[in-house]
């Protein structure tokens, strides 16, 4: 049985109450411990690094669950990763710069919650000018790759405040989660 690490990043935010990443997070445990021992963490309720620390070093995989505010994850959210992301722990020097990650055979899925439509990614003519989900968080992902991680497919969900539909959210995770897990 493979471990499973995820991590809920929101934080309370003026017109989102954080009750879709939570519903994300119970689901996807939900829908995976058959198969995989979970762990988890809401960075909003606190933590130490030194548990999280474990937390890491114990997963397979992990998921890091995460509204998008102003373009990236939340500030909580960074600063988690800030905190936690110790050297020596997650990196160590290395001749070549990010080369020196301590976490290499383990993968990681990004799971993302926009306000913004799905017509503004991978569309020239559109805000990101072109740019796909993981190009717009390019910076996320090169977090992960300098501690070493291998990135799997990640989830992307859109318009989660104009147009909230929970149950074809959740349809969608499913189909992502046999994906990315078959067979699990």
């Amino acid at each position: 049985m493979k471990r499973i690490f995820i991590i809920n990043g929101y934080e309370p935010y003026p017109n989102a109450s954080g009750r879709l990443n939570q519903t994300l997070v119970d689901h996807m445990t939900d829908q995976l411990r058959s198969s995989y021992e979970i762990k988890t963490t809401i960075v909003a309720n606190g933590y130490t690094p030194e548990e999280e620390w474990d937390k890491f070093r114990w997963a397979d995989v992990v998921i890091y669950q995460s509204p998008v505010f102003w373009f990236s994850i939340p500030g909580a959210f960074k600063t988690y990763i800030d905190k936690v992301y110790e050297y020596g722990v997650f990196f160590q020097g290395s001749d070549t710069y990010g080369g020196g990650g301590l976490f290499t055979e383990k993968k990681y899925m990004l799971s993302l919650t926009w306000n913004a439509p799905s017509e503004i990614f991978s569309n020239p003519g559109q805000f990101y000018e072109g740019k796909d989900v993981d190009e717009a968080m390019f910076h996320f992902h090169k977090t992960q790759e300098y501690i070493g991680m291998k990135q799997l497919p990640t989830f992307s969900l859109y318009n989660v405040i104009r147009d909230p539909d929970i149950n074809s959210f959740l349809r969608m995770l499913d189909e992502h989660l046999q994906e990315v897990f078959p067979n699990e």
